[in-house]
């Protein structure tokens, strides 16, 4: 996983908790999913980067 992926999986995931935050303040349901959704995405993101770093090592 290069520096540059995790960079932008870490800002994916701090935008998330920001939305999901936000949507808890604002009593928005909608927001705060999203900000859910969006963090889940980049763990997931992240997980596929290992994945694939795995294989490239053996």
């Amino acid at each position: 996983m290069g520096a540059d992926d995790k960079m932008e999986n870490a800002g994916e995931k701090m935008a998330g908790k920001a939305k999901e935050a936000a949507g808890k303040l604002t009593d928005n349901e909608r927001l705060e999913a999203e900000g859910k959704g969006e963090q889940v995405k980049s763990d997931l993101k992240g997980a596929g980067e290992k994945v694939k770093d795995a294989f490239k090592n053996d």
